[in-house]
């Protein structure tokens, strides 16, 4: 009897062996001490956060016409790293204007005193709980980043961010922020049906549960910082700004030039001006090697 329970551990024994022999290897360690940046991968079940190799540097200096949207979101970023309290931040309003090169930017400006950056797609952020529990054994200042953010009806990634960023029933780690950029204010879609749901109390407006809803998401998000379009000489600003960054003379020709591409693209921003003086160099660059 004894031999056949020891023959039974022993072929159990050995289908384990195979069966972890399959399993993946535990994910390794990103590389805390040299990276700044890392970004939240999922393989099937299983997420981990990854090494970038090559963020993005931008200077504060580069972004044009923020002035105070960089003030306030450097400000806060500043009292987060010196251990104060601070706020979690949504930048909104329209596109291409520097919200999420602010981000970078101040992660760039920071990093020296700390602040490392986390970036999580909005797929994946079911696992914002995980992520910021295994964060917070760190010693680093961590700003949990989601680019370009807005939700449809339902989507299970809005009730888990409104958990971690208000709601859940353990306080947040003292060392992470979520910093989110949005062409919504709201984060999701607003239906002009939802305000004939809206009642009137005594001359107050009361809106709707569908909008109240709506609103809660963004309202968690302690400090609002919002873009506007570029003026036409406001983008011109930035059109000379980056000519001089790739080592062009600014011209009354390259201006004309710059404002068609502007109209081409449908838009006058920052990042249309940087595009500008990038294709413009490439093209010159180009003109010399071929001389």
């Amino acid at each position: 009897m004894f031999n056949d329970f020891a023959k039974v551990i022993h072929r159990a024994e050995k289908l384990l062996d195979r069966v972890e022999a399959l399993l993946p290897a535990p994910p390794a360690e990103p590389d805390w001490k040299h990276a700044v940046a890392f970004r939240w991968r999922k393989r099937g079940l299983v997420g981990n956060l990854q090494t970038v190799a090559h963020p993005h540097h931008i200077r504060l200096a580069d972004l044009q016409n923020i002035d105070q949207q960089k003030a306030e979101v450097e400000r806060n970023t500043r009292q987060f790293v010196a251990g104060l309290p601070a706020n979690n931040v949504l930048l909104t309003g329209s596109r291409g204007t520097g919200k999420s090169s602010l981000v970078k930017a101040v992660l760039y400006a920071q990093a020296a005193a700390g602040l490392r950056l986390v970036e999580v797609d909005k797929g994946d952020l079911l696992d914002l709980p995980d992520i910021v529990e295994r964060l917070a054994k760190r010693p680093e200042r961590f700003i949990v980043f989601c680019d370009d953010l807005s939700f449809d009806a339902n989507e299970p990634g809005y009730k888990a961010l409104k958990v971690v960023l208000d709601g859940s029933i353990s306080g947040g780690a003292d060392n992470v922020l979520i910093y989110a950029t949005s062409n919504r204010r709201h984060l999701m879609p607003e239906f002009f049906s939802e305000n004939e749901a809206a009642k009137h109390v005594d001359g107050e407006v009361h809106p709707a549960e569908g909008t109240e809803e709506k609103i809660s998401l963004s309202e968690r998000f302690g400090l609002w910082v919002s873009f506007y379009p570029f003026s036409q000489d406001e983008y011109l600003a930035a059109v000379r700004h980056w000519l001089k960054v790739f080592h062009l003379k600014p011209s009354a020709a390259l201006e004309r030039d710059a404002l068609l591409w502007a109209l081409s693209r449908g838009s006058r921003s920052g990042r249309v001006a940087w595009q500008f003086a990038r294709d413009r160099a490439g093209q010159l660059g180009l003109k010399k090697k071929s001389r």
